[in-house]
C-alpha cells in the first residue's frame, strides 16, 4: 500500500478534498466540484487560524484521506480544551484499508497534544456503518445533535 503521510491540506489538495466530499449520497446533493472558488476561499479561512488543522493522507502522491480537526477552548467541564474531528472522508478505492483508523488516531493523537480533555464528532444519521466505525475506536453516542439551516 506504500507510505503514509498525513499533512496539513494545501490549495493543490482542495480538487481532490471535494471530490471525496462529493463522493457518497450526502455529498453529491451539497457540494460542487465543479467551482473550487468557495473551497479555497474556505482554506484560507482555515489556514489563517491556529485551532484548525485541515488534513490530507498521502499515499504514493495521491490524496486518499481527509478530515478537519477544530480545537476549541471553553468554560465548561473546569476549562477544558475540546476537539471536534469533521469532514472525514476516504477515496474510495481505500475504504477497509485501516486509512479511516490512522486519520481518527491521528486527531486522537493531536488533540492530546493540545491539551483536549474530549473529542468529539458528529455523524449524519444515516451513516450506519460510520457509527459502527467510531463505535469501534471507542467513541459513544453519547448526546442528540440539533441543526438550523441558515
Amino acid at each position: 500500500m506504500g507510505d503514509l503521510e498525513i499533512r496539513p491540506a494545501t490549495a493543490d489538495d482542495v480538487r481532490a478534498i471535494v471530490a471525496m466530499l462529493a463522493d457518497d449520497p450526502l455529498g453529491a446533493q451539497r457540494e460542487s466540484p465543479d467551482d473550487l472558488a468557495p473551497y479555497l476561499a474556505a482554506l484560507e479561512r482555515l489556514a489563517s487560524d491556529p485551532n484548525q488543522h485541515l488534513v490530507v493522507a498521502v499515499r504514493e502522491n495521491r490524496v486518499v484521506g481527509t478530515l478537519q480537526l477544530t480545537i476549541i477552548p471553553g468554560l465548561s467541564r473546569r476549562g477544558a480544551i475540546r476537539s471536534i474531528i469533521e469532514g472525514v472522508r476516504i477515496h474510495a478505492d481505500e475504504r477497509g484499508s485501516g486509512l479511516g483508523t490512522q486519520l481518527i488516531e491521528w486527531a486522537i493523537d493531536e488533540s492530546r497534544r493540545q491539551d483536549c480533555q474530549l473529542v468529539q464528532l458528529t455523524s449524519d444519521n444515516t451513516r450506519t456503518g460510520a457509527h459502527r466505525f467510531y463505535e469501534r475506536l471507542g467513541f459513544t453516542a453519547s448526546h442528540t445533535g440539533f441543526k438550523l439551516q441558515l
